[in-house]
């Protein structure tokens, strides 16, 4: 992680849970961490207890809806202007709703899609640097088991197509990134069951529901994805770090 020090990094969905372990690693490496949210202050004092812990990275919250393209657009435009641009993307923020295909609402739909794959972020970060072709970026985006096995529930099903979307469109750019030459890497982690926030958003008129999830299983904790994500930075500049 040596050579990441002092890089910037973007973290999107930096509130809580992954995103938020996420951003803490990346800062405890010495990353200078944009962390975005649409609500930022949660993130505003997870910058006040890194900097309180001494850590030689900074944690730099920014007001951003995914949902919103102008928003997006006005973040990366400020990055560019502020840090020269995204060396590390870390495409994290996601959400589920309980609609299912054939009876779901298309506005739930629509909002699963935008926030999880989170296609502008990603074009933005890959074009946010004026040499891409001699400039070291990493892409990482954050999916899920549910984007290579369909959970039998009715209300998982369109998160789970959200999910496969982003393990393909991953492996796509992975491709073509690859086949472009360009010293830029993208990889999809894709973790099981994480005990987060997640489940109590999801079903937040039946907290019970949410809590059995966590549960019923063996959860992995936020921190473990963040170790998962310091491993991709690790890994060095020639290798390929593609999940099966």
């Amino acid at each position: 992680m040596e050579r990441w020090k002092g890089r910037v990094a973007l973290v999107t969905g930096a509130s809580v849970g992954i995103g938020a372990a996420v951003a803490r690693a990346l800062v405890q490496h010495g990353m200078k961490v944009v962390g975005c949210a649409r609500n930022v202050d949660k993130i505003e004092k997870l910058a006040a207890e890194c900097q309180s812990a001494g850590y030689s990275g900074t944690l730099i919250p920014y007001k951003c809806d995914l949902c919103n393209e102008e928003e997006i657009l006005s973040m990366f435009s400020a990055i560019k202007t502020l840090h020269q641009g995204v060396d590390v993307c870390i495409n994290n923020a996601g959400l589920a709703h309980n609609e299912p295909l054939l009876s779901g609402r298309t506005e739930g739909w629509r909002n699963m899609i935008d926030v999880s794959t989170a296609l502008y972020c990603v074009f933005e970060a890959f074009n946010s640097r004026d040499v891409l072709l001699n400039t070291l970026i990493r892409g990482c985006s954050l999916g899920s088991m549910g984007g290579h096995r369909m959970v039998p529930s009715a209300d998982e099903h369109f998160y789970c197509a959200t999910k496969y979307a982003v393990t393909a469109m991953t492996e796509g750019q992975r491709q073509e990134l690859r086949e472009a030459k360009t010293h830029i890497r993208a990889t999809c982690i894709s973790p099981g069951i994480v005990e987060t926030e997640f489940a109590f958003r999801h079903h937040n008129s039946d907290p019970e529901r949410a809590a059995a999830v966590y549960e019923s299983i063996k959860c992995l904790k936020a921190e473990d994805i963040a170790s998962a994500v310091t491993y991709v930075l690790s890994a060095p500049a020639h290798v390929q770090v593609r999940p099966k």
